[in-house]
């Protein structure tokens, strides 16, 4: 039964399957790692949930934190939590989320037979954060999600079939905001193959794609 997924959804469906990618900025110098460990995978009937552990490295290969989180097959469609992107290890003490840290928002939705020219739902995030005496508000909006094409993208781990997805973002951190233009490139049974994000001139400001994938 989870062979039958992992050919029709956008993510593995396999225990133990590992995804690494890398991050880097408009100069192509790495400013990250991202290690995807799938811990547990349940499936009934079309329904499916695959937890994976999140770990979190930087250049100098120091773990800056590592989390949980569980992507939803409902029917056709995925759900992800829109509070994975916000950088938690920015927030951190002592290894850890403080307590007072309040998250809202809608998951992001994606179709399983997504298909060029589908338009997608708005997704939102905002986070309230307290630490001592400080507070801390970041919000960010995906809007004008759309498929934009299935084509061959090649990355360190390989070349693969993508569905292409684009949407707007406007992140707020403290009172300002920044807007950008995502491009994200999803295979079938991977996952997340390759990212970038644009400023309003169009040139990349940053860029995170696989590296190594062990099933």
């Amino acid at each position: 039964m989870l062979t039958g997924f992992s050919q029709e959804t956008f993510f593995p469906t396999k225990e133990g399957t590992v995804l690494v990618y890398k991050s880097l900025d408009k100069k192509s110098k790495e400013t990250g790692t991202v290690k995807y460990t799938i811990t547990k995978v349940n499936a009934s009937g079309n329904d499916l949930d695959i937890t994976y552990l999140v770990e979190s490295i930087d250049p100098k290969e120091s773990l800056l934190y590592k989390e949980e989180i569980t992507i939803q097959q409902r029917g056709d469609k995925l759900y992800m939590d829109m509070s994975n992107l916000i950088n938690k290890a920015a927030f951190q003490q002592n290894g850890e989320i403080p307590a007072e840290v309040e998250i809202t928002g809608n998951n992001m939705e994606i179709p399983v037979n997504a298909q060029p020219g589908t338009l997608l739902p708005d997704a939102s995030v905002s986070m309230a954060l307290k630490m001592g005496f400080v507070n801390m508000k970041m919000a960010a909006d995906l809007t004008n999600r759309k498929v934009e094409a299935i084509e061959d993208i090649t990355v360190p781990a390989g070349t693969f079939k993508c569905h292409k997805f684009s949407s707007d973002v406007s992140a707020t951190v403290m009172g300002m905001t920044a807007k950008s233009k995502s491009m994200e490139w999803y295979a079938k049974g991977i996952g997340l193959v390759k990212s970038e994000s644009y400023d309003k001139s169009g040139k990349v400001q940053s860029t995170m794609h696989l590296v190594e994938l062990k099933k």
